[in-house]
């Protein structure tokens, strides 16, 4: 999907020709996933923005306005491009953000157990005063958990920081019995997606 935003009159550029980079995210994961398909950005500043769900907000429509919000905080600093990811956990209608405490984390495990849930993630690239969006959904299943595996979990503190309170590139890769979907997704930045979007922009892997 394409639509359009405010932007600076006159895109910058590198040296190579192709835009400035801005990855609007705290993640290094996001950074560490972009690395794997050869893109570095040029800069990473985090968007300070307030993700609290709204009343009765869908999850396709939260994650949408999140990495929109994202993109829109950041059209100042660059005439090149901005690039935001929001990812959610969903289990039913309910949104699974990131725990506030391990409490609330093992509830969330609790839920997630035994049953399938959907990982949205939702890409925005802002470029030249276009909007450049796709929202990747994977589907995953868990096996039941028992009380003590979810106390192991917890006490890795891998759950920290985390939508659903899980790591699917770390031990919870564990509780995986099944996936539909993007995995790399899952981790924060489906890189299929993201990798046509850029080099639609003229941003491709680096060759050293």
């Amino acid at each position: 999907m394409t639509t359009a935003v405010s932007a600076a009159d006159a895109p910058a550029a590198r040296l190579d020709g192709r835009p400035e980079l801005v990855l609007g995210s705290a993640s290094p994961r996001r950074l560490e996933l972009l690395a794997q398909i050869g893109i570095v950005p040029d800069r990473v500043l985090p968007a300070e923005i307030d993700e609290t769900p709204h009343r009765d907000e869908k999850p396709r429509d939260y994650v949408r306005r999140i990495a929109r919000e994202k993109t829109a905080a950041l059209l100042g600093c660059t005439d090149g491009a901005v690039l935001c990811a929001d990812t959610a956990v969903v289990a039913g209608r309910r949104i699974l953000g990131k725990p506030a405490d391990a409490a609330e984390a093992r509830h969330f495990l609790d839920l997630l157990s035994g049953r399938r849930h959907r990982v949205l993630t939702m890409v925005a690239l802002a470029h030249q005063g276009r909007l450049r969006e796709r929202l990747v959904e994977t589907t995953i299943r868990f096996r039941p958990l028992s009380p003590a595996q979810i106390d192991r979990y917890l006490a890795s503190a891998e759950w920290q920081g985390k939508a659903g309170g899980y790591a699917i590139q770390g031990r919870a890769s564990a509780f995986v019995t099944w996936m539909q979907g993007s995995y790399s997704a899952v981790v924060g930045l489906p890189l299929a997606e993201t990798a046509t979007m850029l080099a639609a922009i003229g941003i491709r892997e680096r060759v050293e």
